[in-house]
């Protein structure tokens, strides 16, 4: 693990997600990119007839620069003297966040995203839309989202949600998972929704079988396996999430399939806006 990069538009929820960020960056030992994104209103194409004038540009890019350097200093003040004190870098860009998100993931190595799962409303949804629902459609590199309410605890288990329609891509998501539950000391607890009604002898099987071949491909035995009895997939996480100690839901997000339909459907903030662990995306 090198590094976390860690938008934030210093907001509440955002600043929650940067001290669960460098809490996480200190158990797998990694350093922090903290970057704040200004996108001025004309660069947006819902924006229409807006003027904003550029030296308003520069204005906002030199306040967010002085508020990127006071949350540097106050993770720096709060970082104590025990463990692994997480190097701490600030980047400060013009553009849209999805595609610096992505600059710079590509020109630097970057392990993790970690950002505020963002509530709008009001005008700022008519200019900026969801940040959270734009960077689950656009991120090149695995993406963790995490609710107000997350506790920055160790994380122990993290819960793999699986499509049995996309089973072989999302079990090529679960080899790239283990390298960080390892890290971590973590277990992985793969889970499938199953209706009640459908529930087989045939699933069983072919779980036990996936669990054998992840475990001894891996090596690494710390991997189990849940079937979820539910009418619907939401509800069934939602409990799993509530009631099965997880402390970060996984999943692997296709364009046009499982995830999708969850997330980018009718679903979406009824979804993400209600969990109260992290959830991480891995990326089509």
């Amino acid at each position: 693990m090198k590094k976390i990069l860690i938008p934030t538009d210093f907001s509440s929820d955002a600043t929650h997600a940067v001290d669960y960020g460098y809490s996480l960056a200190k158990q797998l030992r990694a350093n922090v990119i903290l970057c704040n994104v200004v996108t001025v209103p004309a660069e947006i194409p819902q924006a229409g007839l807006i003027v904003w004038p550029l030296y308003e540009s520069d204005v906002l890019l030199k306040d967010s620069g002085d508020e990127l350097a006071k949350l540097k200093k106050r993770l720096q003040l709060n970082s104590g003297l025990d463990g692994f004190i997480p190097e701490v870098t600030v980047i400060n860009e013009y553009g849209m966040l999805p595609d610096v998100i992505n600059q710079i993931i590509n020109t630097g190595f970057v392990d993790l995203v970690v950002m505020g799962y963002h509530h709008s409303d009001g005008l700022s949804t008519f200019m900026l839309g969801n940040h959270s629902k734009r960077m689950i459609d656009a991120a090149t590199q695995t993406l963790i989202i995490v609710p107000n309410n997350a506790k920055a605890n160790p994380v122990k288990k993290i819960a793999f949600a699986i499509d049995l329609e996309n089973a072989q891509s999302d079990l090529g998501e679960v080899y790239k998972l283990i390298p960080l539950a390892k890290e971590l000391n973590a277990e992985i607890l793969i889970v499938h929704i199953q209706d009640e009604q459908h529930q087989t002898v045939h699933l069983k099987k072919w779980m036990d079988n996936l669990l054998t071949e992840l475990s001894n491909k891996a090596d690494y035995p710390n991997i189990h396996y849940r079937i979820v009895k539910s009418e619907n997939i939401e509800k069934g996480l939602k409990w799993l999430c509530e009631h099965g100690q997880i402390d970060m839901l996984a999943m692997h997000h296709h364009q046009h399939g499982f995830f999708d339909s969850l997330m980018n459907g009718s679903h979406t903030q009824n979804m993400a806006g209600k969990l109260s662990i992290p959830l991480m995306v891995m990326p089509a």
